[in-house]
């Protein structure tokens, strides 16, 4: 009798595979294999996240990741891994977020298991990261390159590196995790939105959304209110409100900058939200002021909804908007691109271009409608089936 084909998911944290890998779940289902997830059960997870694992047939184990490449923790990872992959026998590695690619690759190496497959969600070495990234980072994925049967990249930058400079058996690029643009819905009643989220019904909605982290930059966003109200005179003359969908550690302190720079009357912090598909129907204009990404999910999804974009040039933005800036700030088909994504005034400016050129802002919208299709589950997923059929 021909034994059960086993597949494992590695990720550094629990909530990855619900928010972004349950495509690659139900594909590797249909094509017979059992599914095992390990990843760190412990750490925190965004809303119900976890119990989305729950009565779907997904075999966990705990194994104590952590983020920190720096850690002697990292050897009981490795040991805990290895163990894994001994006795579970598995026919197929798929390994995600940069710790788990690193620990399962060598755990992989160790126990001969094969084949393994790596995706990069955003390599940490980039056009314009730090030396100490191209320095730490750069020559430990080049190594682990060479024992990857699989590599998958999400963004252009990242596949023409990886083409150019790692020795993985097969690269490939896809477009992101796929939005299921089906899901899309344009049913809710605005002003009543509006009223539960205490947001003035004669404003415009300036919506981010993205962990509460200083990579996600919402710091910038903040201070270009403070100017613009500045400039203003007071509240009451700006034509929107600002709303920040998310958590994280920098959570307490934005909200002190808010009072510091006089902008708490006109902006909100909703924290994790469940509804975001209601929220994105109330917004006018999204900002995305990153500092660095792979493809951003989040603005996927408002550019699926059809709202205009203020964002930052850089990889993983261009991908989605497909434009990059010259200027400090430059308009392209889906809204405007900021070349520095610190650059305060900047975004101050570009929401005041976009927010009263309801022409524009409708224009932009539609076609970020329509390039959002170019990232859709199907897409995604007929590229991944193309890829897991390589190993079948």
């Amino acid at each position: 009798m021909k034994s059960i084909k086993k597949a494992l998911l590695v990720t550094t944290v629990s909530g990855f595979v619900p928010q972004f890998e349950m495509s690659n779940v139900n594909i590797l289902k249909e094509m017979g294999y059992e599914i095992h997830y390990a990843t760190n059960y412990n750490t925190p997870s965004y809303g119900n996240d976890n119990k989305r694992l729950e009565d779907i047939g997904i075999i966990q184990h705990q194994i104590d990741f952590t983020r920190s490449p720096f850690k002697t923790q990292n050897i009981k990872v490795f040991n805990q891994l290895k163990l894994l992959m001994k006795t579970q026998h598995f026919d197929l590695i798929h390994c995600h977020t940069p710790m788990g690619g690193v620990m399962a690759r060598l755990a992989a190496r160790s126990t001969k298991t094969t084949p393994i497959i790596y995706t990069a969600h955003g390599f940490h070495f980039f056009k314009g990261a730090s030396i100490i990234n191209w320095l730490f980072y750069y020559p430990i994925e080049k190594f682990l390159s060479r024992y990857t049967d699989q590599q998958i990249c999400i963004n252009e930058e990242d596949y023409r590196l990886a083409k150019k400079k790692l020795h993985a058996k097969y690269i490939d690029y896809i477009p992101g995790v796929g939005i299921n643009i089906d899901k899309i819905n344009y049913d809710i009643d605005k002003k009543s939105k509006k009223n539960e989220l205490k947001i003035p019904q004669n404003k415009k909605v300036l919506l981010s959304s993205g962990e509460l982290i200083t990579r996600k930059n919402h710091e910038t966003i903040i201070r270009s209110i403070a100017e613009l109200k500045e400039k203003s005179l007071n509240s009451s003359s700006l034509q929107f409100h600002y709303i920040i969908c998310g958590q994280g550690s920098l959570d307490a302190h934005l909200r002190k900058l808010t009072i510091k720079l006089n902008v708490s009357d006109c902006v909100s912090f909703l924290g994790y939200r469940e509804d975001m598909m209601d929220i994105f129907q109330i917004s006018d204009i999204f900002l995305f002021p990153s500092y660095q990404e792979g493809l951003p999910m989040a603005l996927l999804e408002a550019m699926a909804y059809g709202i205009p974009v203020i964002c930052s040039d850089i990889r993983g933005n261009r991908d989605l908007m497909a434009a990059r800036a010259i200027q400090s700030l430059d308009y392209c088909n889906g809204g405007i691109i900021i070349k520095k994504a610190n650059d305060v005034s900047a975004y101050g400016e570009a929401i005041n271009l976009l927010i009263t050129d309801y022409t524009r802002m409708r224009t932009m919208g539609e076609w970020n409608r329509n390039r959002a299709k170019d990232f859709s589950k199907e897409q995604v997923e007929k590229c991944m089936r193309k890829i897991y059929s390589r190993y079948i």
